[in-house]
């Protein structure tokens, strides 16, 4: 399997090649030469396989030679050693929780696989060390931090913006050390990404430092996530109704990496995708004019992107047909109020504690559901965090006080270690000081 850049003036490269670069040296994404097709046989069997046989089932065919099978087994075993239950809200809606992880969030799943691969092809080819350089609305952080520390042969500076994430996400990015940098940029997400490719494609910096990223436009942190969609499609509460999938959305590497799956034969009916008012992408699905907009604060943080990276590997697997994506997506944006009142609404119907993105997943299955003729599908939303990450939001909404788990236990009480950077200057001028 090869990958070629969606700016169409790189070299092809093979998966370790295009994991190990993140961005192509025409700073376009990497996308894979073609989507595997899986047998029906295996769709049809899909309940007699463990989480970890169908993860290595749909990830090999992108890897492939790269690492070797018993190799990328153990990668696989690694990756998914958490649980990924199914609870249900009401008769025709499900959550799927993707926050059991170490860091409590669903880009666990992708950082760890990412980390492995690039510990493997540190062994195999003795590469002089890599700097992972990463941006982060709120949950990638942590993820990626956790998932590299101590890694051989590998450091990691992490950006993130001043004053738009959660203490407990900020605890989770700032306080392990060792080989993890936090920079604290003045500014909005959308600026932190910003100064991120504007590092990739600086001579001055690249000539010193091997870099790679490890937010969703790398390769196998993206294609990782995946694994969700076979989960979900495997445990679903109902299996003769026609599955729809809600996916909290900010950079679109998630609800990306579902379409992938579907392009691979796993039959999900319909996907949703959620965003707050950052809605960019629900705006195009009703206009079909992609107008990004600087990004605004909300109690969603991981979702404040105004201009997703990954929506352009969304239009590729569509081969920019905007009527066949509208076909496969429906749009759907929230306010905040309208979000707290759907954290009330889950906890009213089951005593389930949403946080605020798997609450505006939630809201747009609902909302979509609503339109159908008939009860045929069961609905399952994605709730990609645990609550207590945005307890000041939640607990003040439902009026209670939520339980710390172990993993958040153990960071609070460190003290936050970043240095502050106002502009790309500054953020030059800590690259070339190293």
């Amino acid at each position: 399997m090869n990958y070629y850049s969606l700016n169409y003036n790189s070299s092809l490269v093979g998966f370790l090649g295009a994991v190990r670069k993140g961005l192509a040296p025409d700073r376009g994404l990497y996308f894979p030469e073609k989507i595997p097709l899986l047998s029906e046989d295996f769709i049809n069997n899909i309940t007699n396989f463990s989480n970890h046989e169908l993860a290595l089932n749909v990830i090999n065919p992108f890897v492939q030679n790269d690492i070797p099978k018993e190799r990328l087994k153990s990668i696989v075993e690694e990756t998914l050693n958490f649980d990924f239950p199914i609870i249900p809200i009401s008769d025709s809606i499900a959550s799927l929780e993707l926050f059991h992880g170490p860091t409590l969030a669903f880009k666990d799943v992708g950082a760890r696989f990412m980390a492995r691969c690039l510990a493997y092809a540190h062994e195999v080819r003795e590469q002089k060390k890599l700097t992972i350089l990463v941006a982060t609305s709120g949950d990638t952080g942590g993820a990626v931090a956790d998932g590299f520390f101590k890694v051989e042969g590998i450091d990691v500076v992490i950006l993130y913006p001043k004053g738009k994430v959660s203490e407990v996400q900020k605890k989770q990015l700032t306080t392990l050390g060792e080989n993890i940098t936090a920079l604290e940029i003045d500014g909005t997400f959308d600026e932190c990404q910003n100064m991120v490719k504007s590092v990739f494609i600086d001579p001055e910096i690249t000539k010193n430092i091997t870099l790679t990223s490890a937010n969703s436009i790398n390769i196998a942190r993206w294609l990782a996530q995946m694994f969700y969609y076979f989960i979900a499609y495997k445990n679903r509460p109902n299996p003769r109704k026609e599955l729809i999938v809600s996916v909290p959305s900010g950079n679109f590497g998630n609800l990306c990496a579902g379409l992938v799956a579907h392009k691979m034969g796993l039959p999900i009916k319909h996907f949703i995708a959620c965003t707050n008012i950052n809605d960019t992408v629900p705006r195009y699905l009703d206009s079909g004019n992609y107008e990004p907009k600087k990004s605004i604060s909300t109690i969603s943080n991981a979702m404040d992107v105004g201009d997703p990276s990954n929506f352009i590997r969304i239009q590729k697997l569509f081969n920019n047909d905007f009527q066949k994506l509208k076909k496969e997506i429906s749009g759907y944006a929230f306010s905040d109020p309208q979000t707290r009142k759907a954290i009330k609404e889950i906890h009213t119907k089951s005593k389930y504690i949403a946080d605020p993105h798997g609450a505006l997943s939630y809201l747009g299955l609902k909302t979509y559901l609503e339109g159908l003729e008939k009860d045929t599908a069961q609905g399952i939303f994605f709730e990609t965090a645990h609550p207590i990450k945005f307890a000041p939001t939640v607990e003040a909404t439902l009026k209670l006080k939520i339980d710390p788990p172990k993993q958040i236990e153990k960071v609070l009480d460190k003290p936050s270690l970043s240095i502050p950077i106002s502009d790309y200057k500054s953020l030059k001028d800590f690259f070339l000081a190293r």
